[in-house]
């Protein structure tokens, strides 16, 4: 698995350096994707992400790269950990036993009219805490991609011009 990111990282960092457009706009429109990846839109947040880059006319593919980064393995924890803390932040309580009556619940058939309505009522006390607490956690992440990904985008490109492998072009040239 950590081989996996690793691997797929350096190819992010690859296609990163080879956008031509600024490191800002670059780093930009990554940092959308990302505060898309981690957004409580989860499910559309590809198509909110394009929407944006297109309004904006940001580059599509570091957005992509940067809806890309909410890989599977992080997609639970981190829905979890965002939605207790605001949940604790909110004074909302969790129902009792929830781990066993989520457990309950699929064990029900999916396409059952019960399995729908206990998962409705099991989950509708967290919306608000799922809510806020996924949105706060993409804008910190958004902020802390651009931060952190220009930087290396224009070190990245300074090596990629003094090896000759990438040629200047002025910010908004093609």
């Amino acid at each position: 698995m950590i081989h996996f990111t690793r691997a797929l990282l350096r190819k992010w960092t690859e296609s990163l350096l080879h956008i031509h457009d600024s490191p800002q706009r670059t780093a930009a429109a990554f940092a959308v994707g990302v505060f898309f990846s981690f957004s409580p839109m989860l499910g559309l947040h590809t198509v909110l992400a394009l929407v944006v880059a297109f309004l904006f006319n940001l580059n599509r593919v570091a957005v992509i790269l940067g809806v890309y980064t909410n890989l599977p393995w992080f997609i639970a924890p981190y829905y979890t950990l965002t939605t207790v803390g605001a949940a604790e932040l909110l004074g909302v309580k969790t129902p009792p036993h929830f781990a066993h009556q989520l457990r309950t619940v699929f064990d029900l058939s999916i396409l059952s009219r019960e399995f729908w309505a206990g998962l409705a009522a099991l989950l509708s006390p967290l919306v608000w805490p799922y809510t806020l607490g996924s949105l706060v956690g993409a804008v910190v992440l958004g902020t802390a991609a651009f931060f952190i990904t220009r930087p290396f985008i224009e070190a990245g490109r300074r090596h990629l011009r003094l090896h000759g492998h990438l040629h200047h072009h002025p910010p908004g040239a093609p």
